[in-house]
């Protein structure tokens, strides 16, 4: 008895593979010594893929559904074998069983900040973060190109390099985009569309389907988070010259004061900047009572003309906020307009 099921062990009749849920890709079943017995069942669940391997040379592929084994099944394995229609003997083979089913919520990311080149502000550094879903779609390539011979290959196997290719399309995917760099953060599901589609050539190289890609945080560098802020105020004012001055005040207000209390640096900062507040508080003042008032005599309108070289001041002000890009060229050119009126 002890000697029969010795025998019976040498076969295997049933190839089927339960998954343990711990993100295994790719799973070889545990041959040992055993060998297959022509006609046995195989089993591939719905979300599987099987393999079978001769030799080193990946031979037939099967997808969800109930096999029975036989020369008919195996035509690759069979030409491989050499068998004729009649073979009927147990054979050797390796059986590799691959998930197909969507593996979620793979996070990435960047450790440190990337270098992004940006058409508006030349190479700026961006931190972004998010996640991605992935599924195997190529088990044959899948297995010559990553999972090999390996008993068991995962998720965690594969992680860095997955991580590694979305990084080094990061940039691509931002210039693809056309989105500017001062409005990722608010344009998330673009640059991931974009970031996708660079990214799914990659992934199909490896036997790998891109499912999904999000884009969970972009962080701007601190100098350009200002200069975001201040766009966002300024669109809060529009084109009111007044309600502008007033705004760029309340800007520098804190900044003087932080100022005031310093050393001889901070302090010979804060002179040029008190004289840039002074300034706008003039011309806020001056522009808010000529709208308010009913139009002076010609005696009170001379005294409300700027003086040339508060103007031309103003308008040195107003050329470095375009070239940081706070102010638009329209922008610009409306204040511009507006102050030469106030010349005779």
């Amino acid at each position: 008895m002890a000697l029969m099921d010795f025998i019976r062990k040498q076969f295997i009749d049933v190839i089927q593979w339960t998954e343990d849920g711990d993100g295994t890709l790719a799973w070889r079943f545990p041959m040992q010594d055993m060998e297959i017995q022509y006609g046995a069942s195989l089993t591939v669940r719905e979300s599987q893929m099987a393999v079978f391997v001769n030799e080193g040379k990946v031979a037939d592929v099967f997808g969800p559904g109930l096999y029975k084994l036989t020369t008919q099944n195996i035509p690759l394995l069979t030409n491989l074998k050499n068998w004729d229609k009649l073979f009927e003997s147990p054979f050797k083979s390796d059986v590799y069983f691959f998930s197909t089913r969507q593996q979620v919520d793979q996070k990435w990311g960047t450790p440190q900040p990337v270098t992004i080149r940006d058409k508006d502000f030349g190479a700026v550094r961006l931190r972004a973060f998010g996640n991605y879903s992935f599924r195997i779609a190529d088990p044959r390539l899948f297995h010559t190109e990553i999972s090999g011979t390996r008993a068991a290959y995962g998720t965690a196997d594969l992680d860095g390099q997955l991580r590694g290719l979305v990084l080094q399309h990061l940039s691509d995917g931002i210039a693809q985009s056309g989105i500017p760099f001062l409005d990722l953060a608010a344009n998330q599901i673009e640059f991931a569309k974009a970031l996708s589609a660079e990214l799914a050539p990659a992934f199909a190289a490896i036997g790998l389907k891109l499912d999904g890609m999000t884009v969970q945080s972009v962080s701007l560098p601190e100098e350009l988070q200002k200069i975001l802020d201040q766009k966002i105020g300024m669109g809060m004012v529009g084109n009111d010259m007044g309600r502008f001055m007033q705004y760029q005040t309340a800007q520098a207000i804190p900044k003087f004061a932080e100022g005031a209390g310093g050393g001889s640096g901070v302090a010979g900062d804060a002179m040029g900047l008190g004289a840039g507040v002074a300034l706008g508080q003039v011309l806020a003042q001056n522009l808010q009572q000529g709208l308010q008032q009913p139009a002076p005599a010609a005696p009170a309108a001379a005294a409300a003309v700027l003086k040339p070289e508060d103007v031309l001041a103003t308008l040195e002000r107003l050329g470095e906020l375009k070239a940081k890009g706070i102010l638009t060229d329209e922008e610009f050119a409306s204040k511009k307009a507006e102050l030469l009126k106030k010349l005779v």
